[in-house]
């Protein structure tokens, strides 16, 4: 059982987050990004060429991750890769011992700096998520004995904010009977979007069947906000939320309090199992939030019992 499987299991509140992209620079570029949380979190996803844009596979920074003893979630999209590349990855994750995978789409290719590359799009994050089951069962998709089977932990993303708005819980259900045991649900700067979505959740039953995590994304400045808003498909920023930061006297702190204070509202919603915490920077912000937030170091949490906070 992974490290973030057994917190979850036990009811701890979770921390995870996403490492800066890797081009280059060994193992001492990979400590580098997690060193400044490294006390804080439960484990970190090794990202799988963001918005596009090519890096050092998710596979090969997992296996840095693991190395360096931070827990990693491998991000594995379906947009570059036809399922034979699929298998062959999990395959590998699970020869290393990386239980975690992340299963995603995609985005498009024209989100990135390489436009005329080629789609692949063999299967989709819910075909993906069916897949990971298939190998932990001891079998490749052509029937293939695999053995002994491979030991995967599985999540998914989900959208609050993307419509349609009544499809976002149903969709999510669609993961879960695929076998996402974790949900990473994308940033939002809508809170009363998260909050529609996460009553609908517990309505439904979505947080008896797996681990909802909302994203919080830390920025420095209005223009950054900006930028997330206008390039970063499936994100909306309110335009008073810009403004809001642009007439700050201190824009970044100013920010920092806007990732507090959706932080904040996003552990007072009921089926909340934890945060998955975003930072652009190479600076301890993720852990000054966590510590603005009361949750304790990781150690604490596992030695406390520190649990999820009640919804009332």
């Amino acid at each position: 059982m992974s490290r973030l499987e057994e917190a979850l299991a036990a009811g701890r509140f979770v921390v995870t987050s996403e490492l800066l992209t890797i081009d280059s620079g060994g193992l001492d570029a990979v400590r580098e990004r997690f060193a400044p949380y490294e006390d804080y979190v439960d484990a970190t996803n090794a990202t799988d060429n963001t918005s596009a844009h090519a890096h050092a596979s998710p596979l090969a920074v997992a296996i840095a991750l693991k190395q360096l003893g931070m827990e990693p979630v491998m991000q594995l999209t379906c947009r570059d890769r036809n399922r034979l590349a699929l298998e062959a990855d999990l395959a590998g994750a699970a020869l290393h011992g990386i239980e975690n995978v992340l299963c995603l789409t995609g985005d498009d290719v024209t989100a990135g700096d390489e436009p005329e590359a080629r789609r692949v799009f063999d299967l989709d994050s819910i075909q993906l998520l069916a897949l990971g089951g298939t190998m932990s069962g001891g079998m490749y998709l052509s029937g293939r004995k695999l053995d002994p089977p491979a030991k995967l932990f599985l999540g998914a993303v989900e959208n609050s904010g993307a419509p349609p708005y009544d499809y976002r819980v149903d969709r999510a259900l669609k993961k879960v009977r695929a076998g996402a045991r974790f949900l990473q649900l994308q940033v939002s700067f809508r809170p009363e979007q998260l909050e529609a979505f996460l009553t609908e959740a517990v309505e439904k039953r979505l947080d008896e069947q797996c681990a909802l995590l909302p994203s919080i994304c830390l920025t420095r400045s209005a223009a950054a906000l900006r930028y997330i808003d206008e390039h970063v498909p499936g994100i909306e920023v309110p335009a008073e939320l810009i403004e809001r930061c642009e007439g700050a006297a201190d824009q970044e702190a100013e920010c920092f309090e806007v990732a507090v204070e959706l932080a904040q509202h996003a552990r007072s919603l009921p089926g909340v199992a934890g945060l998955h915490l975003i930072s652009f920077r190479r600076e301890a912000g993720i852990a000054r939030l966590c510590r603005r937030l009361g949750i304790p170091p990781r150690a604490e949490r596992e030695t406390s019992g520190h649990g999820r906070p009640v919804a009332v």
